[in-house]
């Protein structure tokens, strides 16, 4: 497994990033904890998640349980205020069992465009607590995106990148190396709509400090991803071939 820095924040995060959302969805807690373990076992150290998906945190810290010392964990907030940000951050870290994140991201949508001015205030004070260790900032929105870094505290983006995303997306990628700022990729695989797995892998290596999170639901979409971020396919005219297809498919 490779890793590498997430920006200015200096986390050495592995290349194959695991998005937890949907680990509540998994059958048995047993079963989620074996997919967890493999994953960590395969060099995988980054772990993300969000308080908004209160079951799938839980069963994160239950299954991170004995090796939390040893990845990376990643949370997020969409809370309106101050107050509810620190609430939301501790109930993260009961259900996470543990006393800080390494990174707290604060999740803009349009509804709750939080002052950018008081949401640094509050970071740096949860970062004088020891509570959180650096953060960043997650949005779907390129124009959000755009204003959020503005603000020079961010030391991490996350946002939809993928094979389909477009011009502006890759803008805000080139800003964000030009600001040092740690790039995650949400919906690597467009939030499901595309299905081969080899042909985003191979999307991915033309952008070597991007962190795909991969929203792995079991053993076998694991073992596809670890496969094929080893073996990714060649970047040739054929692979440009298929990913034009792909792209004009969905326009």
């Amino acid at each position: 497994m490779e890793y590498i820095g997430l920006g200015k924040s200096n986390l050495l995060v592995s290349r194959v990033g695991f998005g937890a959302m949907s680990l509540s969805e998994i059958d048995t807690e047993e079963n989620a904890a074996i997919l967890i373990h493999k994953a960590y076992d395969a060099g995988i150290n980054f772990f993300d998640i969000s308080h908004s998906k209160v079951e799938s945190e839980k069963r994160l810290g239950a299954c991170l349980s004995g090796i939390r010392q040893h990845v990376i964990l990643s949370t997020e907030t969409n809370a309106s205020t101050k107050k509810e940000i620190f609430q939301d951050l501790e109930d993260s870290l009961y259900a996470l069992q543990t006393d800080y994140v390494d990174l707290f991201q604060y999740e803009f949508i349009d509804e709750n465009y939080f002052n950018l001015d008081e949401l640094g205030n509050s970071f740096s004070l949860l970062k004088e607590r020891g509570k959180i260790k650096h953060c960043g900032f997650a949005t779907q929105s390129v124009e959000i995106a755009k204003k959020a870094l503005e603000a020079d505290f961010f030391e991490t983006i996350q946002l939809p990148f993928n094979l389909l995303t477009g011009q502006d997306t890759l803008e805000i990628y080139n800003l964000c190396q030009k600001k040092d700022v740690g790039f995650i990729a949400m919906k690597p695989l467009y939030g499901g709509l595309v299905q081969n797995i080899p042909l985003a892998q191979g999307f991915f290596n033309q952008y070597e400090d991007v962190i795909p999170l991969w929203g792995v639901r079991n053993i076998d979409e694991l073992n596809q991803i670890l496969y094929f971020n080893e073996h990714p396919p060649v970047v040739d005219d054929k692979f440009n071939e298929e990913v034009e297809k792909m792209r004009m498919f969905f326009s």
